[in-house]
């Protein structure tokens, strides 16, 4: 049984939403973020980062700087370049790139649910970042951000989205200059019951994208539970709903930063303990699980684990990110991802040609390749109760920010 909540979005009106709606800031380079600021007057960009172009600032993540955050967004709401729903809704939103499409529902996940692992998760959040987190949220009282959950393929839902489809016009429907189209439709009243009832026949869903921003809505429900205060709609956090076989799953490539010493031919022996080595004529990304190709010192192999290495019953030490965080990182004296700042994380969208430069140039040792796991490995994960290791999943679609916002304080 999976709840959906109805909410009363606020959002960019729609002759202005091309110019709101925005990539995640750290997504830019400052350059470039600075000429979007100065050049876009409706951007989400000036409440997201109120002072940049200030000479001085208030500090990083500070209860002073979430205060401007908010006041930026009150002028956004005054001057009606955002408004806000009269009524509770859901919406549709549909995702076009050059190589993929993907449809799901906006709306309102609940914090009960995440709570009685109804929810699931396969990332392990780190405690500083969600208390940062948490305590944005609990100032701006806003979320503009969807956490990106996928359920298992379901053929009600499919039809209750085509019919949303063939309903009406889009509310939305813009192009942006990374080659994406956007469209966003208000579901209509009638088809609000029919959504919610094909949601509850599922047993559970699963948190695809959005770990932090999930556990600190949650973290906030708890503290504004046990101090007794207004809840508003803390009770849910903003989520956009996709089906499992819709989403594009990647991997995330680790380079190794140079290290003292470094013999290819002595790590070459090391490895081939504990699989088979193939040397390669030119760069590729593997063809299958439980293959790794890596590149160093100019030349290109690949690597296939032998079979007793492989513990192919358990949800994570099955996993080739696992097993080359546990059997070959080591080998550079990196023990835990989490804090290791030898190692540096690149997600599988990245042209190889441009990663093997990276390693010529002398900026990294050696780069390790893997193959995507899919998604039911992710499932196998979240059921167990286990967390996959740091960085990997890259996973489609990335949401624009500002579309629709929850207002955290209404109480609707």
């Amino acid at each position: 049984m999976t709840k959906i909540h109805p909410f009363r979005a606020i959002r960019p009106v729609r002759d202005k939403v091309h110019l709101v709606a925005t990539r995640p800031y750290y997504s830019y380079k400052k350059n470039v973020l600075q000429a979007k600021i100065q050049d876009n007057p409706f951007t989400l960009l000036h409440i997201i980062n109120p002072e940049i172009g200030n000479t001085k600032n208030t500090l990083s993540n500070s209860i002073e700087r979430f205060k401007l955050v908010t006041k930026r967004y009150q002028e956004f709401l005054e001057k009606e370049t955002l408004i806000q729903e009269s009524l509770p809704k859901l919406y549709v939103y549909r995702q076009t790139t050059p190589t993929n499409t993907f449809s799901g529902i906006i709306a309102g996940a609940d914090v009960q649910e995440y709570l009685d692992d109804k929810i699931k998760k396969h990332e392990e959040t780190l405690t500083d970042r969600e208390n940062m987190f948490t305590q944005y949220l609990d100032v701006v009282g806003y979320n503009a951000e969807p956490v990106l959950i996928a359920y298992q393929d379901n053929t009600d839902i499919d039809a209750l989205l085509n019919e949303t489809f063939l309903s009406n016009r889009p509310e939305y429907e813009f192009s942006t200059t990374d080659l994406i189209k956007h469209e966003l439709w208000i579901v209509p009243n009638h088809l609000h019951q029919p959504f919610i009832d094909a949601f509850e026949t599922l047993h559970a869903v699963y948190i695809a994208d959005g770990h932090h921003r999930s556990a600190s809505s949650v973290s906030l429900y708890k503290k504004r539970t046990s101090t007794h205060q207004p809840l508003g709609s803390s009770a849910s956090f903003l989520a956009y709903f996709v089906k499992e076989s819709a989403l594009n799953i990647m991997e995330f490539q680790r380079l190794v930063r140079n290290q003292k010493d470094f013999d290819l031919e002595k790590f070459l022996y090391s490895l081939g303990k504990l699989g088979t080595i193939t040397s390669l004529p030119s760069s590729r990304k593997p063809l299958k699980n439980h293959e790794i190709t890596f590149y160093a010192s100019g030349r290109w192999f690949a690597f296939e684990w032998n079979a007793i290495e492989i513990d192919t019953d358990h949800p994570t030490l099955s996993l080739d990110a696992e097993m080359l965080t546990v059997k070959v990182l080591g080998l550079f004296n990196i023990r835990d991802l989490k804090t290791s700042q030898d190692v540096e994380f690149f997600p599988g969208n990245i042209p190889l040609s441009t990663l093997e430069k990276e390693i010529d140039q002398n900026h990294f040792q050696i780069g390790f390749f893997l193959y995507p796991v899919n998604f039911s490995q992710v499932r196998k994960v979240a059921d167990a109760g286990m967390f996959m290791p740091p960085k990997s999943t890259f996973i489609e679609p990335k949401l624009r920010s500002g579309l629709t916002i929850l207002d955290i304080n209404d109480p609707q």
